[in-house]
């Protein structure tokens, strides 16, 4: 029996998972580390505690499992995107990295705008300025930190850092690079025009692969520490939600996924280059050789139903406390009772603003049509169906783009709720599914590192090999047809408030 390894360095914590030629888990093991804010609207960490984090929980993994080293063929690298790690001549980190999530590079954004055009930047890059891509961080650090720019030599994303620290060698791979603003999506290749314009020598970035090919070997005392061999190949790997693509068998065209975590994602698979003039949503290209992906963004989906839960349900939270159940399965509960449209109640998930479709900072949340009437349990119930609402605006411009998903992947913790997957199958009005495997990123990278060490024909024929179908839930017309008529004021309410969104914001 071979094995491979998984590796996704997220923002939370470091996940290491060792698995069989099979795709069944072996042994699993986890560090997590902090955040740090130093201010308002920033995020930064530190890539020391991502290296930490991947060389114990590797040397875990391995003693845990008792699996012989050379039997361990492969890693995969998968990891949060954006991120900026800068290294110097010696290979040592410069400062912090600025995270995905860092908001600071509002003038940044203005200044590629204006330099490369908006235009022609959504042409090479497919997607439009963004504060949390690493183009406008670089940019930042020119501007504020000129001596930290001056020491630089390397630039790397999160996991390549990882890659270097593993084997020594300055990579990247398309899926991952594709989210820094400076790759030529379509020819999967650094932007000579995008660097050359803002100035940055291409000398500073690693060799682009395609993600399942393999960029180097464990160096020898990495091999001493973790107990893994020389002869261990790293591949290119991918950004976490493509290689969760992977690990969820979302590979062939007219298939896709829904996450619904803190955020809500809508990934679809393409194998022709899509890009939205309108830059709602990212394309980039995909884990699979050859292909691309389209992803619409949710801000606050999970995150909606985590809010009211933590300000409006402890009532709740003692009841499920007491039966011994999950809160969220007790709220899937009480929702299962009400009607559709929560008795004609709609709420507008924009707790934080939403970035598909309306690329708008300054929208909030609203619960629209509240009377007397309503309870608890309708308010939860427009909580959901407000979310898929929005989700289903992703689907909408994905079906504008001529992508047409025929089945979907739920995947996320909004994923395991039947009430939700049913909601999403009555919107998107196809079928909605599940996998056995929660691995979802780990198994990507390690599917992808079974196919660049051989012991995979190609990432599909991997996927339809270890990815297995769990639950399934298909429309209910009368339903699809409630939410249709629902849906039309949904979308009505958001051009109605757009002005007064900005007017309220600006008090």
């Amino acid at each position: 029996m071979n094995y491979l390894i998984g590796i996704d360095v997220g923002t939370s914590a470091t996940k290491t998972v060792l698995f069989d030629e099979k795709g069944s888990v072996i042994a699993f093991e986890s560090k997590e580390y902090p955040l740090y804010q130093p201010k308002n609207g920033w995020a930064e960490q530190n890539p020391e505690d991502w290296k930490d984090a991947t060389l114990e929980t590797l040397k875990k993994v391995i003693r845990i499992s008792g699996v012989k080293a050379e039997r361990i063929k492969g890693i995969g690298l998968s990891g949060q995107m954006h991120g900026l790690v800068m290294l110097d001549k010696n290979g040592e980190v410069i400062r912090p990295s600025i995270i995905w999530c860092d908001q600071r590079t509002g003038a940044e954004v203005e200044d590629l705008n204006r330099i490369i055009g908006r235009e022609r930047l959504i042409e090479i890059t497919a997607n439009p300025a963004l504060t949390g891509w690493t183009a406008a961080k670089i940019l930042w650090i020119k501007k504020n930190e000129p001596d930290n720019y001056k020491k630089c030599k390397h630039i790397l994303l999160p996991k390549d850092y990882i890659r270097y620290v593993l084997t020594g060698e300055f990579a990247t791979e398309v899926s991952d690079a594709s989210g820094m603003q400076l790759l030529d999506v379509p020819n999967r290749c650094w932007s000579d025009e995008v660097l050359q314009k803002l100035n940055i020598d291409k000398a500073l970035l690693g060799k682009v692969y395609e993600s399942y090919e393999i960029t180097g070997y464990i160096l020898p005392q990495v091999a001493e520490i973790t107990g893994l061999t020389k002869e261990t190949a790293v591949v290119g790997g991918g950004g976490d939600n493509a290689a969760a693509a992977v690990g969820t068998g979302i590979v062939r065209d007219g298939t896709a996924f829904t996450t619904i975590g803190t955020s809500g994602v809508v990934y679809a698979h393409s194998s022709k280059l899509t890009i939205d003039p309108k830059g709602r949503v990212h394309t980039c290209c995909s884990a699979v050789p050859g292909a691309w992906h389209v992803m619409g963004v949710t801000q606050a989906a999970g995150l909606s139903l985590k809010w009211f839960k933590d300000n409006f349900c402890q009532d709740y939270i003692w009841e499920a406390e007491k039966q011994g159940m999950g809160i969220y399965d007790l709220l899937d509960k009480y929702v299962t009772d009400t009607k559709i449209g929560g008795d004609k109640l709609i709420y507008l998930p924009y707790l934080m603003g939403e970035r598909t479709p309306h690329l708008d900072p300054h929208c909030r949340g609203v619960f629209f049509g509240l009377s007397a009437i309503h309870t608890k349990p309708d308010m939860i119930r427009s909580i959901m169906e407000g979310v898929s609402f929005s989700l289903n605006d992703c689907n909408h411009i994905l079906q504008e783009m001529g992508i047409y998903v025929e089945e979907m992947m739920a995947c996320g913790g909004g994923g395991k709720s039947s009430v939700w997957r049913q909601m999403l199958a009555d919107m998107y009005q196809c079928r909605v599914k599940t996998v056995k495997q929660e691995e979802g990123p780990a198994l990507g990278a390690a599917i992808l590192a079974g196919v660049g060490t051989g012991m995979f024909e190609s990432v599909e024929k991997a996927c339809d090999l270890l990815i297995e179908e769990d639950k399934s839930n298909i429309l209910i017309k009368e339903n699809a047809e409630k939410y249709e008529q629902l849906y039309e004021i949904y979308k009505k309410l958001y051009l109605d408030l757009k002005d007064t969104f900005k007017q309220l914001d600006e008090i």
